[in-house]
């Protein structure tokens, strides 16, 4: 799959089915994520403009059964990662 290919990734993209800003088109890809220069992969939810992360607060769950989330600040980047051959 050549770069021209690959779809631009979004602003904001959540892992979430339930959140306006899950796309399942781009799951058909593995994504990264950088944050603060180290690569993430705990990451719920990014947002590349605003700068901030969603990723969850240890085992601890919400009062439905789902992870608490945590939101920290910094550098985001999102990328396509390369196809294993």
């Amino acid at each position: 799959m050549t770069d021209s290919a690959t779809p631009q990734l979004p602003d904001r993209l959540s892992i979430d089915p339930r959140s306006p800003h899950h796309k399942p088109e781009f799951f058909e890809q593995d994504i990264g994520i950088t944050f603060n220069g180290k690569e993430r992969f705990d990451v719920e939810e990014y947002c590349v403009s605003e700068g901030w992360i969603k990723v969850p607060a240890g085992k601890t769950l919400d009062r439905k059964g789902r992870p608490l989330l945590i939101t920290l600040k910094g550098k985001v980047e999102a990328f396509v990662k390369p196809a294993a051959a």
